[in-house]
């Protein structure tokens, strides 16, 4: 799972690639003012013609480049950075338009949409594997390309715990998934790992968190120090033991964390 883009397009989010963003249409869509006028699920999408600002193609902003220094973004003075036509931001669903609902978090979103039977609960159950990777912050309408390696690979870990099960067993390797997270927002993160491992795969991290290397079942050291002078395995086993290898780094830090952990 590499920390590369989720999408090619500034105007891909976490929300469109777990497939959401779909329902969220279509729940726009069916709304009394959608079918007076109407207005489909195409309408409410920033990807396609319709209904979608045209002057800055669904995304709120007008970019101007600069030749010798980094791009400039306006916001859009035909939409005023709303994303769609006047039409489309008409319909409301519990009192929220299509732009009102992109600006919410993911977690404000889980609690937006009701928990009843219906598209509400079927959007929720998309949003809350977001949410369980401790992508809880982020707004659903927040650019790809905003976002951080470590948060792409957690967004990627979100879609596959979003789909039904398989039988398959697959091996997961991330490079450092918790890069900006909050201590919170880690313990999220390592009970989606663990929930993969409850499902039979098999989950590889590559991280320097102290967090994350005590829970994990099993540990390769490599050291001892970084560049030409590291490269070598200087323990594997489990945590416990690591902290107790006084010639690692990692194990004395990590002897001290689960000492104060024990007190």
């Amino acid at each position: 799972v590499n920390q590369n883009p989720i999408g090619r397009s500034s105007r891909s989010n976490p929300v469109t690639y777990i497939k959401a963003w779909d329902d969220i249409r279509k729940l726009f869509a069916d709304q009394p003012a959608s079918r007076y006028n109407g207005l489909k699920p195409s309408h409410f999408s920033f990807n396609v013609e319709g209904g979608r600002c045209e002057e800055c193609q669904g995304e709120g902003v007008i970019r101007v480049e600069m030749q010798f220094m980094a791009d400039v973004e306006l916001v859009c003075e035909s939409c005023g950075g709303k994303r769609f036509k006047d039409e489309v931001l008409e319909v409301q669903y519990r009192g929220k338009n299509i732009y009102d609902v992109l600006q919410l978090t993911i977690d404000e979103a889980i609690e937006f949409f009701p928990g009843d039977e219906g598209p509400g609960q079927k959007i929720a159950a998309r949003l809350k594997p977001l949410a369980d990777v401790g992508l809880g912050y982020i707004k659903l309408g927040q650019s790809s390309s905003t976002l951080s390696g470590g948060e792409s690979q957690r967004v990627k870990l979100a879609s596959f715990l979003g789909k039904d099960h398989t039988a398959e067993k697959i091996l997961f390797l991330f490079d450092e998934p918790t890069t900006g997270l909050h201590f919170h927002d880690i313990n999220k993160l390592l009970q989606s790992f663990h929930a993969l491992i409850e499902q039979g795969h098999t989950v590889i991290i590559i991280e320097h968190n102290l967090e994350v290397i005590k829970s994990a079942d099993w540990v390769i050291d490599l050291g001892p120090e970084g560049g030409e002078e590291g490269g070598h395995v200087l323990f594997e086993g489990t945590p416990a033991g690591l902290a107790g290898a006084d010639h690692s780094y990692t194990g004395r830090f990590l002897k001290q964390k689960m000492g104060n952990r024990e007190g």
